[in-house]
């Protein structure tokens, strides 16, 4: 039975999208069938994933959420599941933004997106979803559908402010949706090692939660071939194989395995 694993963050700019994209990659290098959702409007794990234009999208995740909202009878999996690489994912688009809205007035809205995923347990080891950087119903429904949360933080001030509200949401959503959620950890992205600042916000990560969260030992260094691999649609497995940045994702892959073990 697979786990869901969410990629969540209190701001954007933080590698959310990107940490998605190549953990889904990692984890399938060490032999895990992996499946990745694009649970954003943004549609940028898309992207990451060569998909040029979403709005042609037959199939997204806002359709499936439009007809679960409406109690319709969700298509075969092989119509909305693509596949790259030997990784497979659900795409995102701009529907996506019309669903956020109508959650509010649904019944039981939080369980949509579990409804969804849940009868694809058994076909993975890992789905991975990855999320807009907003505390709101999107958010709220991946939550409820997850396993564990993974909270990307880039060590920069501002990224570190909304931290605590979002461990916040994550204990509301336990106690009173989802019992079975849990933080798996924080891992730090876009880590400039040699700057002052980034050691300082580490260090203060570290001193908060060491004891009550799990830091990560991966750190993800800030790179131009991140990026570069982004351009190309290509996962650092295959852009840049050699990079710290490659390493540090096949060593966090590790990490989150073993973790589970």
């Amino acid at each position: 039975m697979g786990k869901i694993i969410l990629v969540g963050a209190t701001k954007g700019g933080v590698g959310k999208s990107v940490t998605s994209y190549n953990l889904a990659y990692s984890l399938a290098s060490l032999g895990k069938k992996v499946l990745a959702v694009d649970f954003d409007s943004q549609a940028n794990l898309t992207t990451c994933f060569g998909v040029e234009n979403t709005a042609v999208m037959p199939v997204t995740i806002g359709h499936l959420m439009m007809a679960q909202m409406e109690d319709e009878k969700l298509p075969d999996p092989g119509e909305y599941i693509m596949s790259r690489n030997g990784v497979d994912f659900i795409p995102s688009s701009m529907v996506l933004s019309a669903v956020e809205a109508k959650l509010r007035l649904e019944m039981g809205a939080e369980r949509m997106l579990a409804g969804i995923l849940d009868p694809l347990r058994e076909r993975y080891d890992f789905i991975i979803i990855d999320t807009c950087p907003a505390l709101g119903a999107l958010t709220i429904n991946a939550l409820a559908a997850a396993d564990g949360v993974v909270i990307t933080v880039n060590p920069q001030l501002l990224a570190m402010m909304g931290l605590q509200d979002f461990l916040k949401t994550i204990k509301k959503i336990k106690s009173r949706i989802n019992p079975k959620l849990e933080v798996e950890g924080i891992l730090l992205t876009m880590c400039e090692a040699r700057t002052n600042l980034c050691k300082v916000i580490s260090e203060q990560v570290t001193e908060t939660f060491e004891g009550q969260i799990r830091i990560f030992d991966s750190k993800i260094p800030n790179t131009v071939k991140v990026g570069e691999s982004v351009y190309y649609s290509e996962p650092l497995l295959e852009y840049a194989p050699g990079t710290k940045a490659c390493k540090a994702y096949l060593d966090f892959g590790k990490e989150l395995i073993a973790y589970e073990g």
